[in-house]
């Protein structure tokens, strides 16, 4: 049974297949000797078909045995010939292919890793992930095997023809009605399964996502007895994925059989026909023979063929998704300013360092080619700062803060005040609509992100771990850091006493984003992520609202001293988390309604007494 093929046609082929061949030709050797060992197999499966002309003819019938062992050893050399390229092209397809196919994996990787933030707020995870998987495997499923299929089926189908004619015109009518036949049919049942299969797809999106859903909601399912009215969703979606599968097997479940059929019958037709010719003197036996093999072939290549033309269009519509990413814009970057360690002479001037120094600079170029260095301090302000995640839809409102070195800013209000748009345009998630954002005296605009970005340390409410080890998590937040280091930053986050009494302490393995630890736990490794950074700016958002009142007093220990010295944004869900802050700010509808410290605005009894006391939602 022919596999079938979930994908829906590519909308744009001749692009895609330019685009496929900017990959292909990179290895265009391999593929070239791919198609001539290709063409060798199927020129010795051809020729050795025929041969059984002259072998009957010359040999069999006129009792010349010794020549028909020569002749029977010359075929077997022809056969041998085939088998042997045939082995060469697969071994040789395979390799390419998967070159190819890596080639592609790493761009896709590369690419996906310049593309904005924006982008992947637009984008679901399952969507990003199906391009590496099922798009990729599609791929690399038809370079595997239709590129060779199709070449050898094309050349079987082609030689066949011509051979068939040659040898007795008058009975290749029979053949080339039979093969318009098969055409007709194949064009049919490929416009039908077609559309069943597209249909097929959708339900079958739609059940996933539904049961995607379902799975990750199973808490809220059975809290709320809700399993009988799920069961019943499900069922229909099910049942509509049934019956478009059902259609679409059915077509394309006829198409095999009905090609085989129309093939004995062909053979048939062309056995009983053939005979009446060799009685009459029309064709010799030799050539009947050979013809008749040819015909009970046809039936292979045709199959093959239409196959791999379906499997070539499921491996396009793959690679248009998989070029879509590609030729997504990556993350804007004109920035000039970058950062680097810095050492002080004996004058006391700042001097650029190769080593590791722990004091860093802005590298500022000027316009006769030499540079400023700017002492990295933590200098944040915001000038006049308008942004909006999408067009006609403001999320800040002319927003202008500062935080000097050193100082600790806590950002308050409800959902949808902006708290963390502050925090993603300081990273430079996002660039400002209007205004600007300046670190230490420079637009951040005019600072590499990447350089932007070492600068900064961001502890996130959604904790996220990766396959590792414990201290891999940790120096996930500084490469180069030490073994003492790591566990020093683990201290200052007061990680250190729960690593410690894990099995294998701080060579732990974690899998599953840490699922083995408690929600406090993966925090405080968060922090000490963040800590080993040792970073001049520090932005924590609601980076203690996953833990208990014991648990966050541990951490506002350690980030005491994590914070000294540094500038600090605090977007905070608990007020008692940012009470010692030196100024509050209070956001409502992207705007600033309140600042000041926290007995000030407790005094004033405005929004944020609101807070404090419960009269209205903090979140």
């Amino acid at each position: 049974m022919a596999r079938t093929m979930l994908h829906e046609r590519p909308k744009n082929i001749r692009k895609t297949l330019i685009l496929l061949l900017q990959y292909l030709k990179k290895h265009t050797a391999s593929l070239l000797l791919v198609a001539v060992l290709v063409t060798i197999s199927a020129g010795a499966n051809v020729y050795g078909t025929y041969l059984l002309k002259p072998v009957i003819n010359d040999y069999i019938l006129p009792g010349d045995i010794p020549g028909l062992m020569k002749m029977l050893l010359f075929m077997g050399g022809i056969y041998l010939t085939g088998v042997a390229a045939s082995f060469g092209y697969t071994q040789l397809m395979v390799k390419t292919a998967q070159k190819v196919v890596q080639e592609m994996r790493d761009d896709l990787f590369r690419q996906m890793q310049k593309l904005p933030l924006r982008f992947f707020d637009t984008t679901t995870h399952g969507e990003l992930m199906s391009r590496f998987t099922n798009d990729i495997d599609t791929i690399s499923e038809a370079l595997n095997n239709s590129f060779a299929v199709l070449i050898q089926s094309f050349i079987m189908i082609v030689a066949t023809f011509t051979v068939l004619i040659l040898l007795n015109f008058k009975l290749s009518i029979i053949v080339l009605v039979s093969f318009l036949g098969m055409f007709l049919f194949l064009r049919y049942s490929g416009k039908k399964s077609h559309q069943f299969f597209s249909r097929q797809q959708k339900c079958m999106g739609e059940l996933n996502g539904y049961i995607e859903e379902m799975v990750a909601g199973q808490k809220v399912v059975k809290v709320f007895n809700h399993e009988d009215v799920d069961f019943e969703e499900f069922s229909k979606r099910s049942e509509k994925l049934q019956n478009a599968a059902t259609g679409a097997m059915t077509y394309s479940g006829l198409l095999i059989p009905v090609v085989v059929s129309i093939s004995y019958l062909n053979y048939a037709i062309s056995a009983c026909i053939g005979a009446f010719f060799a009685i009459a003197g029309w064709i010799d036996l030799g050539s009947l023979a050979s013809y008749l093999v040819y015909v009970r072939q046809t039936a292979l290549p045709i199959n093959q063929f239409s196959q791999q033309v379906n499997f070539i269009l499921a491996a396009l519509s793959g690679a248009e998704r998989f070029f879509e990413i590609m030729s997504e814009p990556a993350e804007t970057d004109d920035g000039t300013v970058t950062l680097a360690n810095v050492r002080r002479d004996a004058e006391g001037n700042l001097q650029k360092s190769e080593m590791r120094t722990g004091e860093w600079a802005w590298c500022r170029p000027v316009g006769d080619g030499s540079e400023v260095l700017i002492p990295l301090r933590g200098d944040v302000r915001f000038q006049d700062v308008k942004f909006g995640y999408h067009p006609r839809n403001e999320t800040l409102k002319g927003i202008s803060l500062y935080a000097k070195p050193g100082q600790k800013i806590a950002l308050v209000g409800a959902t949808g005040a902006g708290k963390t748009t502050i925090a993603n345009l300081i990273n430079r998630f996002y660039d400002v609509d209007s205004g600007c954002v300046t670190y230490d005296g420079i637009d951040v605009r005019e600072i590499r992100k990447d350089d932007l970005r070492r600068s900064l340390a961001v502890v996130l409410q959604d904790t996220h771990l990766f396959t590792g080890t414990i201290a891999d998590n940790i120096r996930f937040g500084n490469p180069e850091a030490t073994m003492e280091e790591i566990q020093a930053a683990a201290k200052l986050a007061n990680a250190d006493f729960f690593i410690r009494r894990l099995p294998e302490g701080y060579d732990t393995m974690l899998s599953g984003d840490g699922m083995n630890l408690s929600q406090g736990q993966r925090q405080l490794l968060a922090i000490a992520r963040a800590a080993v950074s040792n970073p001049p700016v520090l932005i924590l958002d609601e980076a203690t609202s996953s833990v208990d009142s014991h648990t966050e007093k541990l951490i506002e220990k350690g980030m005491d001293h994590l914070m000294e010295n540094r500038t600090v944004f605090v977007i905070a869900h608990r007020l008692s988390t940012v009470r010692n802050a030196k100024a509050i700010i209070v956001l409502e509808n992207g705007e600033i309604l309140e600042r000041g410290s926290h007995e000030d605005l407790i005094a004033e009894k405005g929004r944020y007494y609101q807070f404090y006391t419960g009269q209205f939602e903090l979140a």
